[in-house]
């Protein structure tokens, strides 16, 4: 619990408005995506980078946690004040304070919804390509502290790819810049890498420099359906080896099919293992070639039926199935939990087949969607959280998916993070040694244990 004290130097700092105190205000707090749930202390809504400064200096003083909070969409729990403190709600700090068209730059607060950024480098001919599915609603401070993706990573990569800068605030409440407007800059240590996809432990971000590139003249999509998975995976693969890279390349397992039929009566086949939905982007003069360049590849490797959108109109109703996923899904059971686990593009059909085995064993039900492109699978397990003995059998096929994965060649979250739900699994992928290089930075930039403790260290004596 915080003392009186502390209460009354953070109301100092922000002002009694922006001191959240009574238990309706922090149930607000205690989620995110996740069924997991946390009460923290206190949530402050500081309005600039001076007033976070002032706050961590009073967290090391008085040794109480901060964890910083965009818009709570994360699904890996890495806004969950798991130890209670202050939550450090970022929101307030929402403006975008540059877009400068010469330098293909867009300087921006943490508390910027994603998409707004694209709405207004758009405006002037301009793009900001990463594209989460919360990014309607998700902060572009939370993005960069999760190293964010999407469907268009196949393409044009994550958001650690469009970081130029960044302005932060360390635990002990000082205040850094790394980077910059420069398009290069190889001096000293890549901070820029370090505190992107940090998950708010090392730092609270305060500013952030966004590179821009020209926004794509036009786009090109279709929808592809195969009766066996692997004919699907093949796919993926000849066309990325034919020298054409998709904007998107996404993947519904016919688990997935059935439950947004059901939900939305599409039309689409029930009888299909796969379903692909592929979009190209760029010149308009050479987006139909590429697009029955595809059809052909496609279709030599086993598709039964191929549509090609022609009008605006066609291509939203191609995404509209993909976008129905995870409203359609929890018609099933009323938890879902969703994991990201990566994978090589041709090891997909085995990592779904072990998917699929793991939840047979265990009694679960499975469905699995994603980015096929890049190999990031969404495997989602639907269950009651409720239901204490199912909750069981969940924790024990989770450990065994991302091992799976990890036999795989690939890895335990593509986008998502470790926060505190892959924690307990993360030395599956780094081993001993690799965790511990890990701790230890985590212990030399914030040796109080002040930021965000509870996540990716979970279990650890230093997190």
């Amino acid at each position: 619990m915080l003392s009186t004290t502390v209460i009354k130097e953070i109301i100092k700092v922000v002002g009694k408005e922006n001191v959240l105190t009574t238990k309706e205000e922090l149930l607000c707090y205690a989620y995110d995506s996740t069924p997991r749930a946390f009460l923290p202390d206190l949530v402050a809504r500081p309005c600039c980078t001076a007033q976070i400064q002032k706050i961590a200096k009073l967290a090391n003083e008085h040794l109480f946690p901060l964890v910083p909070r965009g818009a709570g969409t994360g699904l890996s729990g890495g806004s969950l004040p798991v130890d209670g403190g202050v939550v450090v709600d970022l929101t307030r700090m929402n403006n975008i304070l540059e877009i400068d068209e010469e330098n293909l730059v867009a300087v921006v607060e943490p508390g910027v919804i994603t998409f707004q950024i694209q709405e207004e480098v758009e405006k002037r001919g301009l793009f900001y390509p990463p594209d989460p599915a919360s990014l309607k609603t998700s902060t572009i401070g939370g993005n960069v502290a999760e190293c964010a993706g999407g469907p268009r990573a196949l393409k044009y990569g994550v958001t650690r790819d469009y970081v130029l800068g960044l302005e932060v605030v360390t635990p002990d409440g000082e205040v850094i810049t790394t980077g910059g407007k420069t398009v290069k800059s190889v001096t000293g240590y890549d901070l820029l890498r370090l505190y992107t996809g940090s998950e708010g432990t090392l730092g609270i971000i305060t500013k952030i420099y966004l590179r821009l590139i020209p926004k794509p003249e036009a786009k090109k999509t279709m929808m592809v359906v195969y009766d066996k998975l692997d004919d699907a995976a093949q796919s993926v693969s000849r066309i990325i080896r034919g020298g054409i890279i998709p904007v998107t390349l996404e993947m519904m397992d016919d688990r997935t099919i059935r439950c947004v039929e059901n939900h939305k009566q599409m039309g689409l086949p029930l009888d299909a293992e796969a379903i692909l939905i592929i979009e190209v982007d760029g010149p308009q003069i050479l987006l139909d070639c590429q697009a029955h360049e595809i059809a052909k590849l496609c279709q030599d490797c086993g598709a039964r039926e191929i549509k090609i959108a022609e009008t605006e109109e066609e291509r939203e109703s191609i995404w509209a199935a993909r976008r129905s996923v995870s409203a359609a899904v929890v018609q099933i059971k009323p938890t879902k939990i969703s994991e990201d686990i990566s994978v090589p593009r041709m090891a997909i059909p085995r990592m779904v087949r072990r998917l699929k085995e793991i939840a047979s064993r265990y009694n679960l039900e499975l469905v699995i969607f994603g980015h096929a492109g890049d190999g990031n699978l969404h495997p989602n397990i639907l269950c009651d959280q409720t239901d204490a003995e199912e909750m069981q059998r969940v924790e024990k096929a989770i450990g065994e998916l991302f091992k799976a994965a990890v036999e795989l060649g690939g890895t335990l979250s593509g986008e998502h993070g470790i926060g505190m739900m892959k924690a307990p699994y993360l030395k599956v992928e780094t081993g001993e040694a690799g965790f511990e290089v890990m701790r230890r930075i985590k212990e030399a930039l914030d040796p109080n244990n002040i930021l965000n403790p509870g996540k990716i260290f979970r279990g650890d004596s230093n997190g």
